[in-house]
């Protein structure tokens, strides 16, 4: 878990962007609305995204200024291509209780994933196989859910994941003096270096947020012995899929179905 200074005020008021979900007049219809229990009388919201009974599923952890109802959109590009996916808010998020903290973000990563089975169940899935993905801000919390978890996963993605925590902070304009990835930030370099599982990592060339270096580092320190980096060319932070939206989901179709598995 992050050292305390990462829960500090001046640090949370950057790194989390929380916005209640859409009213049910404008929610787009699509995704299944679910709370999962991550401690004892709280619940984070989630947007469940079916395909097949049996399809692979992906537990999906969005970017610090996005809901989960924001996937009704995007998730259709992924069960198409027969994956099922499972968007999860933080806590302030949507319909979530609470306030985020870093803490809570990575400890409540690993308490859905402990409840993921039943979860999807209960719904009448059986994944064939379970991956993890975040994106930006949710690169924490899936790199921490791949460490923990290794092979109960059959793979990570991370899409414009961060390596170096205080360097973001400083980019968000806060600067943390003496604070150090390995004792006081989310350690992603670290915790990624103890991931062997199948990997795949997706950055945009021209992101200024968290620039590409950063996906390269993440690459390089992967334990996986299988994985790719896909660097997105003419890309910034928030329009990979945009830009380049074939690059994107055949990466991903070729990874869910087994590109990668060693």
């Amino acid at each position: 878990m992050p050292h305390p200074i990462l829960d500090k005020p001046e640090s949370l008021r950057v790194i989390f962007h929380p916005r209640l979900d859409y009213p049910p007049a404008l929610a787009a219809p699509g995704g299944q609305p679910l709370s999962i229990q991550v401690e004892p009388g709280v619940t984070v919201g989630a947007r469940l995204y079916g395909s097949g009974s049996d399809a692979p599923a992906i537990l999906y952890w969005h970017g610090n200024g996005e809901i989960a109802a924001d996937y009704d959109a995007i998730a259709p590009l992924y069960t198409r291509m027969g994956i099922t996916l499972l968007v999860i808010d933080y806590r302030g998020y949507g319909n979530s209780d609470g306030t985020p903290t870093c803490s809570n973000l990575l400890s409540d990563a690993v308490a859905v994933f402990g409840s993921a089975d039943s979860i999807l169940d209960h719904h009448g899935l059986t994944p064939s196989r379970l991956y993890a993905m975040g994106r930006s801000l949710g690169s924490a919390a899936a790199i921490e859910l791949a460490a923990r978890a290794g092979n109960q996963l059959s793979g990570l993605v991370v899409e414009s994941g961060f390596a170096d925590t205080f360097a973001l902070l400083a980019r968000l304009g806060v600067g943390l003096e003496g604070a150090t990835e390995r004792q006081d930030g989310f350690g992603n370099p670290q915790k990624i270096a103890d991931v062997t599982i199948p990997t795949l990592i997706i950055h945009g060339e021209d992101d200024v947020l968290i620039p590409a270096q950063d996906g390269e580092e993440l690459f390089q320190r992967s334990g996986a012995k299988n994985k790719r980096l896909l660097p997105i060319t003419g890309a910034g932070h928030n329009d990979l899929m945009l830009v380049g939206r074939t690059q994107y989901f055949d990466a991903i179709r070729a990874f869910v179905w087994g590109e990668l598995e060693g």
